[in-house]
């Protein structure tokens, strides 16, 4: 059995998985946050005790052979020289969702190099660690001085058990704008601010760094000589899932806050970081391109605040269709696929009023959004979808059919990230697939050819100047969400 730590960042979840990845039990806890000073950030020291507390419960019942952590891409821990010094940190770990002082904004953005040694855009708030190092560093000198470590989330993990400290490049690659994947080097504003001394060696996802401290592990009762795993990047780790399985040359779609997608085929070429687009990197440390938008919070807006638990009648989206009603992003605060979309979210043509209503047309507001992430990301014919969006079955069926020319299929584990993760501990001794068991939505033939041209619609309409949503708001009428 192998146990699981996924911090994400609104839970955190702590699992026992066996070696195919399947889950066996998994206990969660929302992700603390205290709101300073000095600045917003995650509540470490609590976090901790119900880290190693729940590991030593799950020890009692799992005989596990190793421990391993994902982590979402935004966060990253300035760490002092000893792991038991408080919980470990020399600065508080910065909360990404945060806005940005205006000065620490416009002194970064010179320093942040070219697209390739970014991997995105500059996105909201504080997002990026590269960026937050700069913060830590332009607010608290003295004790950013003093660090001795700067890592990202699940090796900050590995180090707290194991006292070993790596850097990842899966972790790295995931947007923290200190590491060139494609040329697989640091990017220019480490060297430029005196940042190598903070990073340290490279170790593979899958490496065993070392055994549990054992000084924690007669404080909390944990496993002694449990090993510890270097762990990666969430999004990257459920890419790696598909692969263990024997995927290749096929994209994955992961739906939640975020809609992510993933495809190894992508030429660096064809990225584009005003449209959402990303360079990432797999385990292995190969390019990876990438492409999100907060769909979860798109989702959020048009539907309300509480939008009905059924699912959403195909009637009922295959009346917004023939009615025009559109749901045209972005709603949130970034723009996501479309430059400058940003808060000029609107709903165009006749109105929406039932609360199923507004349900259906951000569920398919959604599922067109995918549908574009999956046409600008790649030419691969195999689609995979997991996540959260497929508790409505009528989401994967909408993008099977915006996608008449690919092979469409779903994945309907809800662990996929933390399967990814287990399967790690596997990685050098592996001879034989993973198991995977996917399924094949069903188009919907009678409605296809309306809902392509609903689309081509939906996509002009996203990628117009404000002035021409306005002129057709005028024409068909609409109602603000």
């Amino acid at each position: 059995m192998i146990a699981v730590l996924d911090v994400g960042k609104t839970n955190v979840k702590l699992s026992a998985a066996a070696a195919d990845g399947t889950i066996v039990e998994s206990l969660c806890v929302p992700n603390p946050v205290l709101a300073g000073p000095p600045w917003r950030h995650h509540d470490l020291n609590a976090l901790s005790d119900w880290t190693f507390e729940t590991l030593a419960i799950l020890s009692r019942r799992h005989a596990f052979s190793a421990f391993v952590t994902s982590g979402h891409g935004s966060g990253g821990v300035l760490t002092g020289a000893a792991p038991d010094a408080g919980d470990g940190a020399a600065l508080p770990m910065i909360d990404y969702e945060q806005p940005l002082p205006a000065d620490i904004r416009d002194g970064y953005a010179p320093l942040a190099g070219t697209f390739l040694d970014r991997g995105s855009a500059t996105m909201h708030g504080a997002t990026h660690q590269a960026r937050q190092l700069y913060w830590m560093e332009q607010r608290e000198p003295h004790a950013f001085g003093k660090a001795r470590w700067y890592l990202g989330l699940p090796q900050y993990w590995a180090w707290r058990l194991s006292g070993v400290a790596a850097s990842e490049a899966s972790f790295l690659g995931a947007q923290s704008h200190l590491w060139n994947v494609a040329e697989a080097r640091w990017a220019p504003i480490v060297s430029a601010r005196g940042w190598q001394r903070l990073m340290p060696p490279f170790a593979k996802a899958w490496q065993a760094l070392g055994p549990v401290r054992p000084e924690l592990a007669r404080r909390f009762d944990l496993p002694e000589g449990l090993p510890v795993l270097t762990g990666g990047h969430d999004s990257s780790l459920n890419h790696y899932r598909y692969h263990t399985a024997g995927l290749r040359d096929f994209t994955v779609i992961s739906t939640g806050t975020w809609i992510v997608g993933f495809s190894g085929s992508t030429p660096v070429e064809r990225l584009d970081e005003h449209r959402g687009m990303t360079l990432n990197s797999d385990v292995f440390g190969n390019p990876l391109g990438g492409i999100l938008t907060m769909g979860g919070r798109e989702f959020s807006q048009i539907a309300g605040s509480d939008p009905p638990a059924e699912p959403v009648p195909l009637e009922t989206v295959a009346r917004l269709i023939a009615q025009r009603t559109f749901a045209v992003p972005s709603f949130g605060e970034g723009d996501g696929l479309f430059p400058d979309s940003a808060g000029r979210g609107r709903i165009l043509g006749p109105p929406v009023a039932e609360p199923m209503e507004r349900k259906a047309l951000a569920l398919l507001c959604c599922a067109l959004l995918t549908a574009e992430c999956i046409g600008m990301l790649s030419d691969d014919r195999l689609v995979v979808l997991d996540g959260s969006f497929l508790r409505d079955p009528l989401y994967a069926r909408l993008v099977a059919s915006l996608l008449p020319g690919r092979a469409v299929r779903v994945n309907l584990d809800a662990y996929g990230v933390a399967a990814g993760a287990a399967l790690l501990a596997g990685q050098e001794r592996r001879r034989h697939p993973a198991p995977l068991t996917l399924g094949k939505p069903t188009n919907l033939e009678d409605l296809t050819p309306e809902l392509i041209g609903y689309a081509a619609d939906w996509r002009a309409l996203a990628g117009a100047a404000p002035g021409k949503r306005n002129e057709f708001e005028h024409a068909k009428g609409s109602f603000h969400g």
